[in-house]
């Protein structure tokens, strides 16, 4: 696995902590009840199927599963020494079953990720297992109000360790700054972690009845597991669909294909250059990326014109940013830049489409992607001419400003392409 130096010993240290954590609870483990032994046996089962079966989210690159809810009732009914056993024990079994298929190519491959993966797992336990320590009882039965105030806290510190060991390896891999990526799954998932935080609870009350009660438990914390992977398979599905779409934009127009691609990265590079937030160039990025999906519904003999278009074929052009917003204002994970994708073609100046807006009624994101966007088609050859050089594109970038371009998105733009020259 090719990861930076930084965060392989990031990954180290996660690893001894661990060891530590086991070691710890080994020494201060007592003998568990029958009952207890029970209970184990169900939880280690349904915690190896949760994480085997957990939920992939690709733009957060981390997986939630039904899993907590298992770790924290298990956590409240067996005390924090059995607890970080039933982590450890369950959640290795769960990574070597889903990396079995690994071993003709080398398991060493699936080390790093194995030892991160159960090694935070097992932490966050800890961490919510020194909140118990630290309310003086061996185990939480919610017997009492305070009980459960002492389980809420426990829940809060698995949730957030858990979350900021996950977010500080992907921000050492170099996948975005550290406490905006965790604010932001903190924002994102806090429902769905509160869920499996009363599934828990439920789990704990339902043992204090009987060992038999807590499987009426399961049946909620089952559906709540489906039906969370249920939305991120749809999720999954409409980004596949676009994704679908360029590669059918691919084969009848390669430049508007590459094109997104190549906007994208300028656009974000532009947004670094002045400062922006961080939610700002991630919307940046998925807009440009979708942009110019609306010419889709342009017909081939407009789209791929060898000529300038007459004033009829430029009415039917005008229409893609519109038909762009249109296809993903109705998807989530599309539909707070879909105002910035319609408005991608207006002007500083108020002479652009499709509702001549002007200034700083054009949306930010907009303006950005609009400077990007001229750029790349000035530096790219076009089926009715041939590419400008840089420092003609830069001339003419110059004599747009105010114009067509926000000037400061063009002085940003002119910053970052001299210091690509250097």
């Amino acid at each position: 696995m090719n990861l930076p130096t930084r965060a392989k010993v990031f990954i180290v240290f996660l690893s001894a902590f661990c060891l530590l954590a086991l070691i710890y609870s080994g020494i201060n483990l007592t003998p568990p009840t029958k009952a207890q032994i029970a209970i184990l046996a169900v939880f280690l089962i349904l915690a190896i199927l949760s994480e085997a079966y957990a939920t992939w989210i690709p733009f957060y690159r981390s997986e939630i599963s039904s899993s907590v809810a298992i770790y924290l009732a298990g956590l409240f009914i067996l005390g924090p020494f059995l607890g970080v056993y039933l982590v450890f024990v369950s959640s290795l079994a769960s990574e070597l079953l889903l990396r079995w298929k690994e071993k003709e190519t080398g398991m060493w491959n699936a080390v790093v990720p194995l030892s991160f993966n159960v090694s935070q797992l097992v932490l966050s336990l800890a961490m919510a297992g020194l909140v118990l320590t630290y309310s003086g009882q061996d185990s939480l039965l919610l017997q009492s109000s305070q009980d459960y105030i002492w389980a809420v806290l426990a829940f809060l510190a698995y949730s957030i360790t858990n979350l900021a060991l996950v977010r500080g390896i992907v921000s050492l891999a170099g996948g975005g700054g550290f406490f905006y990526g965790l604010w932001k799954s903190l924002r994102e998932f806090s429902l769905q972690y509160i869920v499996l935080c009363a599934s828990a609870l439920l789990l704990t009350v339902l043992y204090s009845i009987s060992v038999w009660h807590v499987f009426l438990g399961l049946v909620p914390l089952i559906l709540v597991h489906v039906s969370f992977r249920s939305y991120l398979q749809l999720q999954t599905e409409a980004r596949k669909t676009f994704e679908k779409i360029s590669r059918i934009l691919d084969e009848r127009d390669h430049y508007t294909a590459v094109h997104s691609t190549s906007v994208a990265e300028l656009a974000v590079k532009i947004a670094q250059e002045m400062e922006l937030s961080e939610s700002e160039i991630e919307k940046i990025d998925i807009a440009a990326k979708v942009h110019d999906i609306g010419k889709i519904a342009v017909r081939d003999a407009i789209l791929l014109k060898p000529g300038k278009l007459d004033a009829e074929e430029w009415k039917i052009m005008k229409k893609h940013p519109v038909i762009s917003a249109e296809l993903i204002e109705g998807l989530s994970i599309y539909s707070h830049v879909a105002n910035a994708v319609r408005h991608e073609h207006e002007h500083w100046d108020g002479s652009g489409y499709p509702d001549g807006l002007k200034g700083n009624e054009i949306p930010l994101i907009a303006r950005i992607i609009t400077a990007a966007d001229v750029y790349d088609a000035l530096s790219t050859d076009r089926p009715y001419r041939k590419a400008f050089s840089r420092e003609k594109s830069l001339e003419i970038l110059q004599k747009m400003r105010g114009k067509e371009l926000d000037p400061e998105v063009a002085d940003a733009l002119e910053r970052v392409l001299k210091s690509e020259e250097g």
